[in-house]
């Protein structure tokens, strides 16, 4: 199966001369539709830089990037930018929701940045958070919502508009620990089902008995054939 995400020789340093730290070291990795592909490694081991660099949230030092057929790091921001918008989902540890909008408005921020109509918008948010299991709570706001209920929203937001990649930067980082499996249990489950490429990041060995594949990332490496 022709790998959807794709990196080849992925490296970030920062910083020049005496404070340069390479925070990553010539990466090869490939992730294929419906695989869950886990990268794990202590603080500070470059997995937050790595998933960066293959969202496009960051341009590395060297090395390329593919989506699918498309080279994003030979692309022009607004070229990114839109491949962000329409390609890629992202969940992050804190959540990363907007404390003022509802449930649902948090949902179709990504809609409303690719112009949706308004009645696909309304449908396909509550077709997400129905997905997630938050049916009855698109109209409450991050507060008063749990960490866990907060974490939905977010994965609810980041599939909201059919990325072909997900990205979660330690996505149960904030929750206890059964909450966090709830959480991953339904990170693998829209994997699978939805046929999505998804890389997550963890340093919680219980997560990562949800993985169809483990990386090991340590002092900005991975194991050749990742």
């Amino acid at each position: 199966m022709r790998p959807v995400l794709r990196a080849e020789g992925l490296s970030r340093t920062f910083g020049a001369g005496a404070g340069e730290v390479r925070a990553l070291r010539d990466v090869d990795l490939t992730v294929t539709a419906g695989e869950l592909l886990v990268v794990r490694g202590p603080s500070g081991s470059g997995k937050t830089t790595l998933l960066n660099l293959l969202g496009g949230l960051d341009r590395p030092t060297s090395g390329r990037v593919w989506l699918r057929e498309d080279e994003m790091t030979a692309m022009r921001e607004r070229e990114i930018l839109a491949a962000r918008r329409r390609r890629i989902g992202y969940v992050f540890q804190s959540f990363g929701l907007v404390p003022v909008l509802s449930a649902a408005e948090n949902v179709e921020v990504p809609l409303r940045l690719r112009r949706v109509a308004p009645a696909e918008r309304a449908e396909r948010v509550r077709a997400a958070l129905a997905a997630v299991g938050l049916d009855g709570h698109a109209k409450q706001r991050p507060y008063e919502l749990s960490g866990g209920q907060q974490q939905r929203v977010g994965i609810a937001r980041a599939l909201v508009a059919e990325p072909e990649v997900l990205i979660a930067d330690e996505p149960t980082g904030q929750l206890d620990s059964a909450t966090a499996a709830v959480v991953m249990d339904l990170i693998r489950d829209v994997v699978h089902t939805r046929g999505v490429a998804a890389v997550v990041s963890t340093h919680d060995p219980i997560l990562m008995e949800r993985a169809d594949r483990v990386v090991e990332l340590h002092d900005g490496r991975v194991p050749a054939g990742g």
